[in-house]
């Protein structure tokens, strides 16, 4: 994969991850669908396990989306990819809960879909 073909894909992703984190967007049961394989289920940094309907039921936050950093993309096979990255999100306390998250990425049909995600807190240092 050339580098530009590289930067395209994780820029694409990217803006998928962050659509799946915002509140607004998963309001819409049809987009959100759009971007879940059939056979989605994730690993939340709760420990809990989470579904595709589960996922697919609307969220009530008043909490904006996390901040993403080092955002990354490597290809297992030519249709899937892993990205992997941090997220941070305020806490009451006023500090940042850190979180090290990764999606397994599916293209299908010429578009991409997500497979499995997991998300790990980060302990407070």
């Amino acid at each position: 994969m050339s580098s530009d073909t590289n930067a395209e894909l994780t820029a694409l992703l990217l803006s998928l991850e962050l659509q799946l984190m915002d509140p607004n967007f998963r309001k819409d049961r049809s987009l959100t669908a759009a971007l879940l394989a059939e056979e989605f289920f994730e690993f939340g940094s709760s420990g809990r396990i989470w579904t595709r309907d589960e996922i697919l039921d609307p969220i009530e936050t008043s909490q904006p989306p996390p901040f993403v950093e080092d955002f990354a993309v490597r290809v297992i096979a030519p249709d899937l990819v892993q990205a992997t990255y941090r997220t941070l999100r305020p806490t009451p306390e006023g500090k940042r809960q850190a979180a090290l998250r990764s999606s397994l990425w599916v293209q299908r049909e010429d578009h991409w879909q997500i497979l499995f995600h997991q998300g790990t807190k980060v302990p407070d240092s």
